[in-house]
């Protein structure tokens, strides 16, 4: 037999090995469910009564529909008492995060996933929520007001965010996680998920959500957290554990989200003399790098040790050029970056959104990482970390020369001068400045600009400026022809009277996205130019307006043969008898219709 069939019997199997462990981390997540429901069973001492709070403030958040300076559909709205439940239905007072469904990822300006993301992670929004008083936790309800079924995780935090003495350790705890979940109903109810029982006391929650199975935005009213004072003790029904919680596979618990133990482990040091591989390393070295390409980052960090052949290919730059760390936010750190440092030489793709909060990441740690690790990159996500300061984004422009794709969003602790540095990017194609403290006075102006600078612009997102007129939006128009993503949504000085949104129309052949949410000028008129005009169109929001009759819906949908997407919300002429005929005749097309109940 030929020594080559022995050599990928071997690889076959480590390969398999490292497949059977994430299966089984799934597994045991299920059955930990099972004994997470009997710790939750456990009976207090009378003595230890149980404290029930709702949220006092709402600490951070990744997203939000409303606007900063409003309390409609924010999710400052967490804080406090109920506003809404038990009632059903679309209501300002509510948390609502600012996207849903799948077709957000189906737009022209959708950005790749990263490669090497773990299954676990799915959370696309959070929200931190503070508390009166540190317990252990008992129970954390949820009180959902519309389309619920968005939260998939629940963590606990160490840290006391009413303490002047910044602790000198923080440590989050997931109390319950699952894979996102379709919930057919879209009446309120009260989400009282089964939680983990951790063995330090808390007053700060984070929820983390998935809107992508939702037919349309999730709305939260409070949450109430459960728990003791003193640490309660668990009754003997609770030594009942399965005998497979005793793996050694234990690590995604212990590590919670993340890094903390393989900080250390990336060092080649740790490595000692062995045997030789035997045939393994007669493999060629591309085979192996295209089989290791499929573990996550902490995987890859744990088979660095097993030996120096597999420690070499481990630390291949090659292996980073997509770099996914959001995932490990919780645990992620300057030394983290340290460790990794020596391999991200040549990374092109590097997610830190959400990662450094709390001081786990310093201005100096992330200005070390990015002065070795900047010069290939194309695409950076910094998505609400607050770390940032001017000194971060001028390191930004300055070791990034290629950077094509930058998102600050909800980086809102930044200082509007920062901004300036960006100016230095000159191979910057997509900019995300969301909730950012960026200062614009005149919309209109912004618009001229971009229609006389940007020539091949496809997308851009105006949602929420208060200021732009017709004026603007002729220039945006008429210098910008390649458009394919326009969103208005939330303008409220753009009215239809003067003409704007059929200039548009009859200007932007290719718009495939146009958002004209609550704005109640829109009328049939602008429907049938784009009808005429945008035959390419695959998602139009006309949520709110009063002009629009079903008539020119359908000629828009006879008109427009991709469209998926159709939100009608709240337009008074659009009942749902009008609606039900047009899905009827229109089967693939998402009609959205809601109604304040």
């Amino acid at each position: 037999m030929s020594p080559v069939f022995p050599m990928l019997t071997v690889l076959t199997m480590f390969y398999y090995i490292c497949l059977r462990r994430r299966a089984r981390t799934a597994t045991r997540g299920e059955m930990m469910n099972s004994h997470r429901t009997i710790e939750s069973n456990s009976r207090t001492s009378p003595l230890n009564a149980e404290v029930v709070q709702y949220a006092k403030e709402v600490v951070d958040f990744s997203s939000h529909y409303g606007s900063e300076n409003s309390m409609s559909y924010t999710m400052w709205n967490l804080a406090g008492v109920p506003n809404v439940f038990p009632s059903s239905g679309d209501f300002t007072q509510t948390a609502v995060f600012r996207t849903y469904g799948t077709w957000w990822d189906q737009c022209p300006s959708a950005s790749l996933p990263f490669k090497r993301t773990p299954p676990n992670f799915q959370s696309q929004d959070y929200v931190e929520l503070s508390f009166e008083q540190q317990v252990y936790p008992t129970a954390v309800h949820v009180l959902e007001t519309y389309h619920p079924g968005a939260v998939i995780r629940i963590l606990a935090c160490s840290a006391n965010p009413y303490s002047p003495i910044p602790p000198a350790e923080v440590r989050w705890e997931i109390l319950w996680s699952e894979r996102p979940t379709k919930v057919n109903a879209s009446q309120a109810r009260q989400f009282k998920p089964c939680i983990k029982q951790i063995n330090f006391p808390t007053n700060l929650i984070r929820l983390e959500v998935n809107s992508s199975l939702l037919d349309y935005y999730t709305e939260l009213d409070a949450v109430v957290l459960h728990g003791t004072k003193d640490k309660p003790v668990l009754s003997l029904k609770t030594s009942l554990i399965d005998m497979n919680d005793l793996e050694d596979d234990g690590y995604e618990e212990k590590d919670g989200c993340g890094m903390d133990s393989l900080n250390k482990k990336f060092s080649s040091t740790a490595l000692r003399e062995g045997p030789n591989n035997g045939y393994f390393d007669k493999l060629p070295y591309e085979l192996i790098q295209l089989i290791l390409n499929h573990l996550t980052l902490p995987d890859l960090c744990r088979l660095a040790q097993t030996c120096k052949l597999l420690n070499q290919h481990c630390c291949d730059p090659l292996q980073y050029i997509h770099l996914n760390l959001q995932p490990y936010w919780a645990k992620l750190s300057d030394t983290s970056l340290q460790f990794l440092q020596p391999r991200c030489t040549l990374v092109q793709w590097l997610n830190l959104s959400w990662t450094g909060n709390r001081g786990f990441i310093s201005v100096a740690g992330f200005s070390r990482f990015l002065k070795v690790c900047g010069s290939e990159l194309v695409r950076l996500e910094l998505s609400c970390s607050h770390f940032l300061n001017e000194t971060c984004l001028e390191i930004i422009s300055e070791m990034c020369p290629n950077l094509q794709d930058l998102n600050l969003s909800s980086c809102d602790k930044l200082p509007p001068q920062a901004f300036n540095h960006i100016a230095k990017l000159c191979s910057l194609r997509r900019l995300v400045l969301y909730r950012t403290k960026v200062e614009i006075e005149d919309y209109d102006m912004i618009a001229s600009m971009i229609g006389a600078k940007c020539k091949k612009l496809r997308t851009l997102d105006l949602w929420r400026c208060k200021n732009i007129t017709e004026n603007g939006i002729a220039e945006l128009a008429s210098g910008c022809p390649l458009l394919e993503e326009l969103d208005l949504g939330w303008c409220p000085t753009l009215q239809s009277s003067t003409g704007c949104f059929a200039r548009l129309a009859r200007r932007l052949p290719n718009l495939q996205k146009l958002f004209l949410t609550a704005n109640r000028s829109v009328c049939d008129t602008d429907i049938e130019e784009l009808a005429c005009n945008c035959t390419r169109l695959r998602q139009l929001d006309i949520l709110g307006t009063r002009m629009v009759s079903p008539a020119s819906l359908r000629k828009l949908l006879e008109s427009c043969k991709d469209l998926s997407l159709l939100d009608v919300s709240f337009c008074s002429q659009i009942d749902n008898r009008a609606v039900l005929e047009l899905t009827v005749s229109f089967p693939k097309v998402f009609i959205k219709k809601s109604f304040t109940q």
